[in-house]
């Protein structure tokens, strides 16, 4: 049996300012995605990425476009040099993302339904408020 390549894309918490940058320097398919995302959103995402404010990038209605974005301009970077995969995955959000490289959903379309999803959560839990934790260790009775 030969050996199966897979591509797995992150879900929201893998942002940071300056994001994509690097690639979209280095390479014109990832360059122009940045491009063709800011232009489906009407903002300029690149600059959001690559420049902050930090706290901007974090919310949630711009983090998922963002992510979204920086996946497919390093996949495209990737496949324009014969990097190919058999399969794609993603973890939440990244889920958008594997379909857009596997082109079962366009980018722009796929932005304005992260933007809107991320809107949506946004606004079902403001900033500020919720929390999250982990439990690591404990025996599930006791949990």
């Amino acid at each position: 049996m030969s050996p199966v390549t897979a591509f797995v894309f992150p879900g929201q918490g893998s942002q940071k300012v300056g994001m994509g940058r690097a690639w979209a320097e280095a390479f014109p398919e990832a360059r122009k995605t940045f491009d063709e995302a800011s232009a489906a959103l009407g903002f300029d995402l690149a600059r959001l990425c690559w420049e902050g404010p930090e706290a901007e990038l974090q919310l949630t209605a711009n983090t998922q476009p963002a992510i979204l974005t920086v996946s497919v301009a390093i996949h495209r970077a990737l496949a324009a040099r014969g990097f190919v995969a058999d399969a794609m995955a993603g973890h939440s959000l990244g889920e958008y993302s594997a379909h857009v490289a596997a082109g079962t959903l366009a980018l722009g379309d796929a932005l304005r339904l992260v933007r809107r999803r991320g809107q949506l959560m946004q606004e079902a839990v403001p900033v500020g408020v919720g929390a999250m934790a982990a439990v690591l260790g404990l025996e599930p009775g006791v949990v």
